[in-house]
């Protein structure tokens, strides 16, 4: 009898140029919006009030940046990486043109990378995925690695390919939206009175704020991207696991650690870029996330004097509050408290 589910792609189905166009295209709604702002409680005024985007020259409240990367992340995951172990980074990621509510996105994926570990039970696999909202247009292209289980260990190892992928994004690659004009920026409907100036380059700041993950929260954000990945819903399976439950969703700690950004970083309204993301340690239900940022660097837009870059380090930890702005030990790993380590450039409008 031939099956005729989807068991998923093991470590062994892959090969270096394979493309996957991913099934389910997804129209996002104001729905999905509500949602998104329930489980995280995103404050940043650009996503939250229609008036104030259009006022800078949007045609509506764009859908924040997470989510849009989280779609179009989700898309990719009944191909990727439903049988992995888990998902270890990102780097090289841009967004493009804004979306708005009633866009569609879909996503289509490329292998760029192969390496099998020395266990020969896993190996790592790189893909470039780029997610295009319903006119072709691109809306995030990014590149992530992730760890799978292979179907057969006696499977012979692929030829190790790792791809080159930069520490930062170019500069030139970054996509101001188009229209963008801040005259009638407003920091006190934004919520902060602090631009692209009063920041410095190594500067950091702590956050303040908790947010303990709930179970059903974290489940009804998974779903929410139809993200299908068995680590993160199937306790049967997870009991066999060395953890003995399931696992938070990586992006869930990015988006509650963005969300909770806005104390200190309040105007920092979009994300123009992944640089590096790295899920330090596993997060569970229970835990309770706080987060702190480090300016890496600043710098000026080309041909403009109303807004500027600032490249960003948010760090996410658990169960420990981030007043020690802590990230790595004196060998270099991971502070056992780190979740996430994201380093990004993030859209600031400067002071005029």
């Amino acid at each position: 009898m031939t099956s005729k589910n989807n068991p998923g792609h093991y470590f062994e189905d892959f090969h270096l140029g394979q493309e996957l166009r991913h099934a389910t295209p997804r129209t996002i709604t104001a729905g999905d919006v509500s949602l998104y702002t329930a489980l995280y409680g995103p404050r940043f005024a650009v996503q939250s009030s229609a008036e104030f985007a259009r006022a800078i020259g949007f045609r509506d409240a764009p859908v924040d940046d997470l989510l849009v990367f989280h779609m179009v992340f989700g898309k990719t995951v009944p191909d990727v990486s439903l049988n992995a172990v888990a998902n270890l980074g990102y780097a090289g990621g841009v967004f493009g043109v804004p979306v708005y509510t009633g866009d569609t996105v879909a996503t289509v994926s490329r292998v760029i990378g192969l390496k099998e570990n020395s266990n020969g039970k896993t190996g790592v696999v790189y893909v470039n995925s780029v997610g295009r909202n319903q006119h072709g247009e691109m809306v995030v292209d990014y590149n992530r690695w992730v760890m799978v289980h292979k179907k057969n260990p006696d499977a012979p190892a692929p030829e190790i390919h790792l791809p080159d992928l930069p520490s930062v994004v170019d500069p030139r690659a970054l996509q101001v939206p188009v229209g963008l004009d801040l005259a009638r920026y407003d920091c006190d409907l934004a919520g902060s009175p602090h631009f692209w100036d009063d920041y410095e380059i190594g500067e950091k700041i702590d956050h303040v704020d908790g947010m303990t993950i709930e179970e059903a929260e974290h489940q009804l954000a998974t779903r929410l991207y139809q993200n299908t990945a068995k680590v993160h819903f199937d306790q049967v399976n997870a009991n066999r696991g060395r953890f003995g439950k399931r696992l938070i969703y990586g992006g869930h700690v990015m988006s509650l650690a963005r969300a909770l950004s806005f104390n200190g970083l309040g105007n920092a309204f979009k994300i123009l870029a992944i640089n590096a993301g790295s899920h330090a340690n596993p997060a569970f239900a229970g835990n309770t996330v706080f987060a702190w940022s480090e300016i890496l660097d600043k710098f000026a837009i080309p041909g403009r004097d109303d807004v500027g870059a600032l490249r960003v380090r948010l760090v996410a930890m658990r169960d420990r509050e981030a007043a020690d702005f802590a990230l790595r030990d004196d060998t270099g790993k991971y502070d056992s408290a780190v979740l996430l380590d994201f380093d990004h450039i993030i859209l600031i409008p400067k002071r005029r």
